[in-house]
Parts: C-alpha cells; structure tokens; sequence
C-alpha cells in the first residue's frame, strides 16, 4: 500500500490479509536474502517514487534546455528526427535492463547485472564506469543553474557580470552555484530515502507541470506548422546533410541517459521485481514524448529559423520571445526546480552504486563505504563522497569552461560503456539458453516481466544501437571537442579518456580478493 507521496509501506513479512492463501506471503528482505544480501536499506519507496528517480535523471527539462542549441545548430529543424530514433534505441536497451530488474532487484543495478551476466570483471568495469559518468553528470547538472538563474534575477550573478558561462565570472559564478546546490542534495540524500523521495516526488510534479506547460504555451503561439521538422534550414550542404544530422543526433544521446535508476533504488522499494521495470520502461516513455513535444512546439514557435539565435540560444530564447519576460521568467523557475531534482537523483543513484560495490569489497575503504546508518536507513559516506567528488569535478570549470564542456560529453560515453558491460553480456547468456531454472513471480505472484521469444533480437538490436552510438559519441569531431579550434589534440578526447579510464580501472580492479558473494555467470 502507498500514500499520495508514491512513498509506500510494506507488508512485513508473514503477514496476509483475508484474500492471502497459506503459506504467508514472502517478504521483499526474504527475497533479497536469496540474492546473497541482509536488508540494510529502507525499504519504502512506491511506485511513483521509483518513476520520479529515473524520470528527474534523465530531466527533459534541465537537458533540453541545455542543449536544444547543440541539435538545432547542427542539424536545423530537421534533428527533430533524431529523437524518436534514439528513443527507439535506448527503448531496447531498458527492455534489456527491464528485465533483469526484475530478476536482480539490487542496490547497484549496473554493476549487479553486469557481473551476473559477464563475471566479476566485466560487473567491476561496468560498475566503474558508471560511477566516474554519475559523478561527472551531476556536476553537469549543477552547472546549468548559471544557464537559468541570472536570467532570473541578475543578483544571482554574484562573480563579475558576465553571465556567459564561456567567460571568466560565468565559469567562476557557475562553480560558486553549482557548489551551493551540491552541498544541499548532499545533505538531503545523508538525511535518508524519505527525505529524498518527499523532495524528488514534489520536484518530479512541477517538472511534470512545467513540461506541460511549455508545450501548450508554445504551441498556442505556434507561427509555423509541423512540418517544420523536415526543413533542414540549409545545414550541412557540404559534404552532405546525413553527416550533419548524425552529429545533431548528439544532443538526444545526451538527454535519454539514466532512465535505470529505479533499479538503483530497488533495495529500497516495495516489492521491485514487479515495480521497477514498469517505472525503467515509463521514465524513458514518459521523458521522450514530453522532450518531443517540447522541441516540435519550440520549432513551431520559434521567431525566426534562420537569425541564428535558436542555435546559439535555444529554448529559452523562444520562451522569452514567445510569452514575454515575466511568464518566461516563470518557467524558467521551474527549469531551476528541475536542475536541483535531476542533481539529487544523480547523486543518490551514484551513492547506491558506491554502496553496492563497497558492500562486495569491491573498492578502497568498503568497511566505511558499506556502512548504512540505522536511523535514516542511508549509507552516509558514500553520500558524502559523492558529493565531494561533485564538487572537486565543479572546480575544473573555474575559468575553462571549455574542457568540462568536454567532460560533460565524454561521461555519457562512459555512461553507453557501462550499459554496453549488461546488454553485451546478456545477450551470450541468452545464446546459451538465458533465462533458464525455475519460472519466478513477484511479491504478489504474478510472473515476472520477460521478453520470451522476442529477447534475442531485441538483445541484438540494443548491442548493435550501443556500438554504434559509443562510436559516434567518441568520434574525434572538432565541432565537439574542440569547437575554439585552438587545441586540435581535444578532438581525441573521447578515445583518450575512455582509454585512460579503462587503464585506471585496470589499476584500480581489486585483484587477489574473493568476491564474498559470488555467482554463478548467468544465473
């Protein structure tokens, strides 16, 4: 049962009401106890609140915002094609990640099901991967209150007064806010999953309404019709349009990123084998057609196609054209409570993540990292770690805007790796008769999600869909890397990074030590 909040509480174990049949219903803590773990964690999380962690990750508004400019600047109106399409991508690989969800209901959903599918290697690397991304894009997130917030008010520009974030007091002044913001997500994830969810499950609400908003604001003063989305505005004549659209496609690889962090939480929601991969599978739905939405009314909207400032400005500069300077300020508002929400559902995925390893033995200082709080239920210093690296990423934009713009880019390349380390390896389980054993149900009994006989091809198209959007995330583009075109070596900076991560990790990789839960590959 749940309350309005999408906080639920659980059936203890044991416990049936009049339509129960003996024997007693399971508890989730007995579930999780046949996966090799003691419930530390709180477990009181709904359904809505298991959809706001993935839909606030992912954070339409926040990103959008952000990076509508990057789409439009290289692909003109018609990169609105590359959002169904990436969407239709990164559908298959929630499938995947749907459905071990609710095999594997564990805290650390990326490096569990990467090490039940490929070993403790590739569950090592994937789950490396995944928290050097988390880490950076929660940075990436903060930084964006520079994007919003002196539009707002410009009090809010404390360093300097230039608010370009491309100049020495923006860069400045975005360090300073996006600290203040980090040491405020921080403390509400160290309070405890009910804290988090209460604020998460509220920000998730005006997001929702924010979105909507904007969509009919936009589309009430419409100036243009659809059909817009086929014009291509004259970009990438030469040597050819394709190339250029393929590089717009960028800007939607960025956005739909994050929608598994309900399985992040699942150790921390009630009855997850039934509840998370619904709420994996509707982040990304839900997310998709609103930034849809959103970028067909902007097109329709925007005042001009061709003045350039849809490339160099983009969303808000429509908003603020189309609906004046007070109700654009409005929304702007709700674009600052969505860039707190989408910070703090990054940072507590990154802290599940953290523990879950910890938890294994798996990285330095474990019996502090594993430590859960028997009060709030929390892991703190995983909460706090994460969020002094946070802070330590944020320092980089001090005056050089330009290399975290690069980081922010090669952390979602990160982010494609580690979904790669489970979709990869899943599908030669599934060759080799994956999933095999008893047919398992849920809390309530109900047979689990699967894909039965279309989890082959769907598996294939997702391997295939990651491949070749890691490709095209690292390739070596000036326009990304180095857009000043003053420091040609940058255009590398996706390979290099990915190599350097991958040489850390090697040294970082807890060789010698048995894993003190080992599985079975495939299990």
């Amino acid at each position: 049962m749940s309350d309005p909040s999408g906080l639920a509480t659980p059936v203890p174990a044991g416990r049936d009401d009049e339509s129960t049949p003996a024997p007693a219903r399971r508890g989730d803590h007995d579930d999780l106890a046949d996966l090799g773990y003691d419930q530390q964690l709180h477990r009181s999380l709904g359904t809505f609140a298991s959809f706001a962690a993935g839909f606030s990750f992912v954070s339409i508004l926040t990103t959008i915002f952000q990076l509508f400019g990057l789409g439009y600047g290289f692909g003109g109106p018609a990169f609105f094609w590359t959002w169904p399409i990436v969407f239709a991508g990164q559908f298959l690989v929630a499938l995947c990640f749907a459905e071990l969800a609710a095999r594997y209901p564990l805290s650390g959903a990326i490096y569990q099901w990467s090490r039940r599918m490929g070993g403790e290697i590739v569950g090592w690397f994937g789950g490396w991967f995944m928290i050097l991304a988390q880490i950076v894009t929660a940075s990436a997130a903060a930084i964006a209150l520079q994007v919003v917030l002196p539009s707002i008010w410009s009090g809010f520009q404390i360093i300097g007064d230039d608010p370009a974030l491309t100049s020495p007091s923006g860069a400045a002044n975005a360090v300073l806010l996006g600290l203040v913001l980090l040491v405020i997500t921080t403390t509400i994830n160290s309070l405890g999953i009910r804290w988090m969810a209460y604020v998460n499950n509220i920000g998730v609400t005006c997001e929702i309404v924010g979105v909507v908003a904007v969509i009919l604001a936009l589309l009430t003063h419409a100036v243009r019709g659809p059909q817009v989305v086929f014009d291509t505005a004259g970009m990438g004549d030469q040597p050819g349009y394709i190339w250029a659209w393929v590089v717009s496609g960028l800007m939607a690889a960025y956005v739909m990123v994050g929608f598994g962090s309900a399985g992040e939480l699942a150790e921390e929601t009630v009855n997850p084998r039934r509840v998370a991969p619904r709420t994996i599978r509707m982040a990304l739905t839900v997310s998709a057609l609103g930034g849809g939405l959103m970028i067909l009314a902007a097109l329709m909207a925007a005042p001009s196609l061709t003045d350039g400032r849809l490339a160099t400005e983009g969303l808000p500069y429509v908003l603020n054209s189309v609906l004046g300077n007070f109700w654009g300020k409005v929304l702007l508002v709700v674009v600052v409570v969505a860039i707190f929400i989408c910070t703090l559902a990054i940072q507590t995925a990154a802290t599940r993540l953290m523990f879950s390893m910890a938890r294994d033995g798996r990285l330095p200082f474990s019996a502090t990292l594993s430590r859960v709080n028997p009060r709030t239920g929390t892991p703190i210093a995983p909460a706090v770690l994460i969020g002094v690296s946070c802070i330590a990423i944020l320092l980089v934009n001090m005056g050089n805007a330009a290399i975290f713009a690069t980081l922010a880019s090669v952390c979602i390349i990160l982010i494609y790796l580690a979904y790669l380390c489970v979709t990869a390896p899943l599908l030669l389980r599934r060759l080799r008769g994956w999933p095999n054993g008893p047919r398992l149900t849920d809390a309530e009994g109900k047979p689990l999600f699967s894909l039965g006989r279309w989890g082959i091809p769907v598996n294939v198209l997702a391997v295939g869909y990651g491949l070749l959007m890691t490709v095209n995330l690292a390739w070596p583009r000036t326009e990304i890397f180095d857009p000043s075109g003053q420091t040609p070596w940058m255009r590398w900076a996706g390979v290099l990074t990915v190599l350097a991560v991958v040489g850390l990790g090697i040294l970082c990789f807890p060789r010698g030590k048995t894993h003190p839960k080992p599985v079975t590959i495939g299990e």
